[in-house]
């Protein structure tokens, strides 16, 4: 079996960051941080089909993603993490091909993620099982009527990862994530989100991250 390859977002971009780092990388894992080890890249200028790329030349073969998101339910709490099981990203047109073969139907792949739920039990680690996740084009917040239209039809909103998602399934890369709820999404809460409510409770979790890692990555880095 090959390495694992594990996806950082921009949970590990700030305060506590280098301990998530750590947490992956002392497991045998290669890390890839999505946004830049150096100048954060908005999500929106992030090069995927590069980044996953790399991961295929460092030998990886399955990737696990980590991915900072907002919940559009208030039962999925600040704090809470979860295995989304579909997504939808209407709006995103990405793809490595330029001929027929980006006709493809597009997906988490359902052994990994099976895998990853299973070691999460074994583990002892809270990883809700499916969800929702719809991808937005970033890179602002998403308005009160957008939140108000999309939570409808899913559960989490994020900017990352269904794009790839998509890029991982075209190059062949088993790839499955957990999502870290850092806010409510704007107009879920009882307050407007604000970056500054967002980045202390990204803090607060970041610990979490780390320690989840660690339980988690001595079996899936197998």
């Amino acid at each position: 079996m090959g390495r694992l390859a594990v996806i950082l977002g921009s949970g590990a971009a700030g305060p506590g960051g280098a301990e998530i780092v750590a947490a992956a990388e002392r497991h045998g894992a290669f890390v890839l941080q999505r946004h830049g080890s150096g100048k954060y890249r908005l999500p929106h200028r992030i090069d995927h089909a590069a980044n996953l790329r790399a991961l295929l030349e460092a030998g990886c073969d399955r990737a696990l993603a980590v991915c900072s998101v907002g919940s559009l339910k208030p039962e999925i709490e600040v704090g809470s993490l979860v295995c989304p099981d579909d997504f939808v990203a209407l709006q995103v047109t990405i793809t490595t091909f330029d001929d027929p073969r980006a006709h493809a139907t597009a997906g988490f792949d359902r052994d990994w993620r099976g895998r990853l739920l299973s070691t999460a039990a074994a583990a002892g680690v809270p990883v809700r099982d499916g969800g929702v996740y719809w991808q937005t084009n970033g890179p602002r917040f998403e308005t009160l009527a957008e939140i108000g239209l999309i939570a409808a039809h899913a559960d989490l909103v994020g900017m990352t990862m269904a794009s790839e998602c998509i890029v991982a399934g075209e190059l062949g890369l088993p790839y499955a994530g957990i999502c870290m709820v850092d806010n409510l999404a704007n107009g879920i809460g009882e307050r407007p989100l604000s970056p500054q409510e967002l980045e202390r409770d990204r803090e607060a979790n970041a610990a979490r991250l780390r320690d989840s890692l660690d339980a988690l990555l001595p079996e899936l880095a197998r």
